[in-house]
């Protein structure tokens, strides 16, 4: 059940085809793919069932130098458009998607600290990624009564530096993490701190709480902060900084295009065992599954589906480096990252369900290990509830609303 990445998506590249590579970036994409066929794909059941930080599968991400895609070439780095580094969301999507969710959280990281921090932090920050492959994670949420309820997590002034105090929950990619990206709010100066701790920093402690339906090897669970003393070196935010105001949008579509790859990783699967292991009804009078008409209809309807949701993920991804460009209002990227986001979630959890009913009782059995695409769906797909996307998309049509700048708009 691997994927053919010699045309990258196998027998669905025809639905899918993989993304142009930019000239001078051939021979990076050929390695990197190399490496998602070798490293990633074998190692991503095995991931699953073990539910903790997949160290295996990032470090032969960095050892390729993925963790440069994001950086522009005069910092050392790749210079990834958006566009382009979800398009390695999407392959990553197909082959672990905790994988690619950790990977995720390190790309949005270093655009979102490359736009809001010093001149002298950023060259620090991509030092240390050029030189070290360092991989970046996150310990941003806490567990207020709402998603975006945060101040739980306090700071005060500490000699040259801060301490920090409180729990993180949802802290994808931080137990592997070199560096870790904190929020928290300074009580003195009444504000928002961001902080980069370096791995081994004292005080930090990793909760193996992390047991979930899927994602599992994401291992996003809670980090104790007790009395840590931050570096001022590593405080990201100046009096200049301005938040981006499409980073969000960037967030979500990273989302969707996993899930598209979730989807298109079950449809794979689901080609093979049907020509491999499914019996065809007796009513449909053929001799293999593959032949079976009612089969090939289901196949080719949820081939469909992730087609066209493949299609509205990458246009919104577009979008993202449009806006960035001038080219477009911010309105012009969520409405489209919002459709993307319906269709992407409802064609992988189709494609990584409905499917099962085609191939027969015996793709139950644990050793094909056919649940952990719906595992991964369901649990990926209710980061942004996807109804409040309807009535987002449904406001704006009727009233002419534009969504404002918000954590999940």
């Amino acid at each position: 059940m691997h994927h053919s990445f010699g045309k990258v998506f196998g027998a669905v590249h025809s639905l899918v085809p993989c993304c142009a590579v930019p000239v001078g970036l051939e021979e990076f994409f050929r390695t990197l793919r190399e490496v998602i066929q070798r490293e990633i794909v074998p190692r991503a059941a095995e991931n699953d069932r073990i539910g903790r930080y997949p160290r295996e599968s990032i470090l032969a991400l960095k050892r390729c130098g993925l963790m440069r895609a994001p950086l522009p070439v005069s910092f050392g780095g790749f210079g990834f458009s958006q566009a382009l580094s979800q398009e390695v969301f999407l392959e990553l999507g197909m082959a672990d998607p905790s994988v690619a969710q950790i990977y995720k959280v390190h790309d949005d990281a270093v655009r979102e600290l490359l736009s809001v921090a010093s001149p002298e932090f950023c060259q620090r920050l991509a030092e240390r990624i050029c030189v070290e492959n360092a991989i970046i994670g996150m310990a941003i949420s806490e567990n207020g009564k709402r998603a975006v309820d945060f101040g739980h997590v306090v700071s005060r002034p500490e000699g040259a530096g801060h301490l920090i105090d409180g729990r993180k929950i949802y802290a994808t990619g931080a137990v592997g993490a070199d560096l870790l990206l904190v929020s928290s709010y300074d009580v003195v100066a009444g504000s928002v701190r961001l902080d980069l701790l370096p791995a081994g920093t004292e005080g930090v402690r990793f909760v193996e709480d992390w047991d979930r339906l899927g994602q599992r090897a994401t291992d996003s669970g809670s980090v104790v902060l007790d009395q840590v003393l931050t570096r001022p070196e590593w405080s990201v935010l100046t009096a200049q900084s301005t938040p981006q105001t499409h980073a969000p949008l960037r967030y979500q579509n990273g989302f969707s295009m996993i899930l598209v790859g979730i989807g298109l990783a079950a449809l794979q699967a689901g080609i093979g065992f049907a020509q491999e292991h499914s019996r065809p009804w007796a009513s449909a009078r053929v001799d293999a599954a593959a032949d079976d008409l009612l089969v090939r209809r289901l196949f080719g309807e949820i081939g469909a589906e992730l087609a066209a949701a493949c299609a509205s993920v990458r246009t919104a991804a577009g979008r993202l480096d449009a806006f960035e460009r001038g080219d477009c209002t911010r309105t012009d990227v969520a409405i489209p990252v919002y459709a993307a986001r319906s269709s992407a979630s409802r064609a992988a959890l189709r494609a990584s369900s409905d499917l099962m009913s085609a191939l027969g009782a015996r793709v139950t059995d644990a050793a094909y290990g056919f649940d952990r695409y719906w595992r991964d769906a369901r649990t990926l797909s209710l980061h942004d509830p996807v109804e409040w996307k309807h009535e987002e998309i449904g406001r704006h049509l009727l009233t002419g609303w534009d969504p404002e700048p918000g954590l999940y708009q």
